[in-house]
């Protein structure tokens, strides 16, 4: 399996999506709570798409 290296900005959404859960599951972003889980694997998912798809 080939890897290659994610675009910016695929990265940085991944980042925002794993942000958001992280603090929804803290409860700073009480609207979120209930998707704070499916919000951390969106952004690990969005992640190795990133890894395992050229240009994305």
């Amino acid at each position: 399996m080939k890897l290659s290296r994610p675009k910016v900005i695929t990265f940085w959404i991944a980042v925002i999506l794993a942000v958001l859960g992280v603090l929804a599951a803290q409860g700073f972003l009480a609207q979120l709570s209930g998707y704070a889980f499916w919000l951390v694997v969106a952004g690990f998912v969005v992640l190795a798409l990133g890894n395992l798809l050229k240009d994305f």
